[in-house]
């Protein structure tokens, strides 16, 4: 099963985080291959969103925050956009809107950044938002600090890291057909009094950047990590070979109901509500071309299909239950 794996380097500021999707992910790529009308995902397409749903589960474990974190990268290549929405219980789900051909060699650039204008997207959206409260949004472009094209996904969500947090930020992500992994280290806040008196403003922050030996050390042990190993080892043998001389203190890996797994929000009744936010108009033309509303879930695959009385229904409050009916 997938697994989450979390620990700290005793003593010293470091922290981490491993992760393992294999039917987590497998599920999401199935439901993608079983859609007769787009097929699977090119192999290039697999590996990044495998790399961006092992990446936000993550982000998401570093975090202590109750609601969902949804990562989101989108452009102007063949690639439109791609989101993975991970929930504090680790539940996931993952797609992307593709439109045109992708190369099998295709790089992130060609996929999603063709013209430099590519961007990537962080919101955290709370469970329980307070009145006029609206979602934390964090954008970082798809290059670096000269210009240049990132072609990989953790170089991204790393300066990412260093601008939101300012702390020292070290992933490794990789993903194909079976497993989507990653290895997250971080180095931890400024210690001391300052810090917990609330005194340590940015400028200590950012002049902390960068310091710590401690980190370095580990950070360079951790980048030493193969593509290979990351996705055909398991979790002990990764931490072992990676950081077996450091005084390494593992908490108990999150597995099963507690860890990350596969599951789509989407039901009949938000469909419903997403179909009255078109308005009448809207939706008695689709009726009038079609004879009734479908609606496919990106993420999961469920078909909802909306037939004239239905979809009258959804403007008069006559539908006695939105949560059962046509589901195909």
């Amino acid at each position: 099963m997938s697994e989450l794996h979390k620990f700290i380097f005793e003593g010293l500021p470091v922290r981490g985080m491993l992760v393992r999707l294999t039917d987590a992910w497998q599920d999401i790529l199935a439901r993608r291959a079983a859609n007769s009308e787009t097929g699977a995902y090119p192999a290039p397409v697999r590996q990044l969103l495998g790399e961006m749903a092992a990446a936000g589960v993550l982000m998401q474990g570093n975090i202590k925050f109750n609601g969902a974190l949804v990562l989101q990268i989108f452009g102007d290549g063949p690639v439109k956009l791609g989101v993975v929405e991970v929930q504090p219980d680790f539940s996931l789900r993952a797609t992307c809107t593709q439109v045109g051909d992708v190369a099998e060699d295709a790089t992130l650039s060609q996929m999603v950044n063709v013209n430099n204008q590519g961007r990537c997207a962080i919101t955290l959206d709370p469970q329980d938002r307070l009145p006029g409260q609206q979602p934390y949004q964090g954008v970082v472009p798809l290059f670096g600090d000269q210009g240049e094209k990132l072609e990989n996904i953790s170089e991204v969500l790393e300066h990412y890291m260093l601008q939101s947090e300012q702390l020292d930020t070290v992933l490794v992500l990789a993903a194909d057909d079976k497993v989507a992994a990653g290895l997250l280290i971080q180095r931890l806040p400024i210690e001391g009094q300052g810090n917990l008196a609330g005194r340590a403003d940015s400028v200590e922050r950012e002049a902390a950047l960068g310091q710590s030996e401690d980190f370095s050390r580990i950070a360079i042990l951790s980048k030493s990590l193969k593509r290979e190993e990351l996705l055909t080892l398991d979790a002990e043998t990764i931490l072992h070979r990676l950081y077996w001389e450091e005084p390494l203190a593992r908490f108990e890996p999150l597995i099963g109901e507690t860890g990350p797994r596969f599951a789509c929000r989407c039901s009949r009744e938000r469909v419903g509500n997403m179909i009255r936010s078109l308005g009448t108009e809207e939706v008695e033309s689709i009726i009038a071309e079609r004879g009734q509303v479908d609606v496919g879930c990106d993420f999961c695959g469920a078909e909802y299909q909306f037939d004239p009385v239905d979809a009258a229904g959804l403007f008069t409050g006559l539908v006695p239950d939105l949560s059962g009916g046509s589901v195909h």
